[in-house]
């Protein structure tokens, strides 16, 4: 590990917005502020939002920042990449960001039901390979770790530059008749307004330099029924 990385580490454990727990902790019982973070973490009774894969949190702080009646959580492994985030909230005095180190294979772990209003996916690995899609964000497997804790008409927000994971939540959201709220294939050429545009993270600027097409679409559950594998996925 470069000298780098290991003073980044080091600062994380001094974060106060950041949240390290051991996989032993939340494997063992509910994160401690399960149910609870608007009273006993940000103090207010704004709506959560999600950054799921948040990466080094630019969308996290972004959206902060231009909403500041919102609570916004970034959620990642990476603590290097991490630290770009939480370091950014703390210098630009960003109290409506908090970020947790941790696989989102345990996010269910972390909050309680109908505590989280939105949950946002920007561009996150689209596991090409047909033996991984259970792996993908928007799978079935993942969906129903989100009812668990979004709340009923919250909305799920997917940014990517990959047509497939596009197409496969396209498809999966008509399976299951989702309610969609917007859908593009070429979200700048599009009249969708919002963060949806409006914020850009920095390999999304290379992707449009190259000429790529950024896929957005977003969508509230049918919360009646069991999430079904589309088809055609």
């Amino acid at each position: 590990m470069g000298k780098n990385k290991i003073r980044k580490f080091r600062e994380l454990n001094s974060f106060k917005n950041v949240l390290q727990p051991r996989f032993d902790e939340i494997l063992r019982s509910p994160f401690r502020l399960k149910g609870k973070w608007r009273e006993e973490y940000f103090g207010n009774d704004h709506p959560v939002v999600l950054e799921l894969g948040c990466g080094k949190g630019e969308y996290t702080v972004s959206l902060a920042e231009r909403y500041p009646l919102v609570n916004f959580i970034g959620v990642d492994l990476k603590g290097s990449r991490i630290w770009t985030g939480a370091r950014y909230a703390i210098d630009h005095d960003l109290r409506n960001v908090a970020f947790i180190r941790t696989r989102i294979e345990f996010i269910g772990s972390f909050f309680g039901k109908d505590e989280v209003d939105e949950i946002w996916l920007t561009f996150p690995d689209p596991q090409l390979k047909r033996k991984r899609t259970k792996k993908r964000l928007t799978s079935p497997l993942f969906l129903e770790m989100y009812r668990q804790f979004l709340k009923e008409n919250g909305i799920i927000h997917l940014k990517t530059d990959n047509s497939e994971l596009f197409e496969f939540t396209r498809k999966l959201a008509l399976k299951n008749d989702f309610r969609t709220h917007s859908i593009t294939e070429n979200l700048y050429s599009s009249e969708i307004e919002g963060a949806a545009k409006e914020i850009k993270t920095y390999y999304e600027k290379q992707f449009l330099d190259k000429g790529m097409n950024i896929y957005y679409i977003s969508f509230s559950f049918n919360h009646g029924t069991k999430i079904e594998e589309s088809s055609a996925g």
